[in-house]
């Protein structure tokens, strides 16, 4: 095939894109709005491909503007800024990276649940102020913990919460037949039912605020929040008003609403745990985001079906 070039917006692999050029492909970097919208606009009609991820997305007019664009790739599983329809229209496909960085997401995750139920954090900082701030936290076996979203995701967390002696109780859109978890019928039954709520669905109009004010009241004064898909899941005004007020024992976040910009009132919080949306992030799921990317490329130009594609 004639080389391809592939605009990439992300800026969080850079250490794997040579496999795209070991695969063959010609690459246009521009991770920043200002070189994505001076490459856009000056070198449209070069442009085979679009590498980006599901907050930066790709929208109608700069599908518009690349002639030849077939394909986009979205590195991670959200595509929630990509415009599918625009796409569709036009016949371009969009794959995304579903599935490769559970297991960096999952371990995340309990890293999360661990660090705010056991007040790591806080503890940590005690013994560096020379404090010695003993506080009696609960433990992990026989509680309940629920999963919103059982993609890989959300089964990789249940896996590792099984060695804990976890109860799994578990919302999605319908029931899988291949567990034995809960079932609960909506995300607010979820809640009622959880000592620990784990949010692990993806963004988008469909998923906004399932976790809404009621919800978070549901979960309780005992209640513990962990998200690492996506803010719009979670009411994140209800979420700082329960914790402020002793109506959730405590959260951990990974993710946030404007990203890198995050509530004041969230910093203020000791009874938070804070990451830069860093759960998907080691060497293993980059590494193999970057060679998924890549085999669905070659599949594309060589008229084969796509490994992970997606649909509006």
């Amino acid at each position: 095939m004639m080389t391809k070039t592939v605009l990439v917006l992300v800026e969080s692999v850079n250490e794997y894109l040579p496999i795209l050029e070991e695969s063959g492909f010609r690459l246009i970097l521009a991770p920043t709005p200002a070189t994505r919208a001076e490459a856009v606009a000056t070198r449209g009609d070069e442009i085979d491909a679009v590498l980006t991820r599901g907050p930066l997305g790709f929208k109608a007019d700069e599908i518009a503007a690349l002639p030849k664009l077939g394909i986009i790739c979205v590195i991670g599983a959200g595509y929630e800024q990509v415009d599918l329809l625009a796409a569709e229209a036009r016949g371009i496909t969009v794959t995304n990276g579903a599935g490769v960085n559970a297991p960096s997401v999952a371990d995340h995750a309990m890293a999360l649940l661990l660090s705010v139920v056991r007040d790591i954090p806080q503890a940590d900082a005690s013994v560096r102020r020379s404090e010695w701030r003993k506080v009696t936290r609960p433990s992990f076996a026989n509680k309940r913990l629920g999963i919103l979203g059982l993609g890989a995701v959300g089964m990789a967390i249940a896996k590792r919460a099984l060695g804990f002696d976890m109860q799994i109780n578990y919302h999605s859109r319908s029931p899988r037949a291949d567990v034995d978890f809960h079932y609960c019928a909506t995300p607010l039954a979820l809640a009622a039912e959880s000592d620990f709520l784990m949010v692990a669905t993806p963004g988008g109009a469909g998923t906004r605020h399932l976790i809404d004010k009621a919800a978070i009241e549901a979960l309780g004064a005992d209640g513990f929040l962990l998200n690492i898909a996506r803010a719009s899941v979670v009411d994140t005004e209800a979420l700082i008003d329960a914790l402020q007020h002793g109506r959730l024992a405590g959260a951990a976040l990974d993710v946030f609403d404007d990203e890198p910009q995050v509530p004041d009132a969230l910093k203020t919080l000791n009874n938070v745990v804070l990451t830069p949306h860093v759960a998907g992030l080691s060497p293993e799921a980059s590494r193999g985001t970057v060679q998924l990317v890549a085999d669905n490329l070659l599949a594309f130009y060589a008229g084969k079906p796509v490994l992970t594609p997606v649909h509006s």
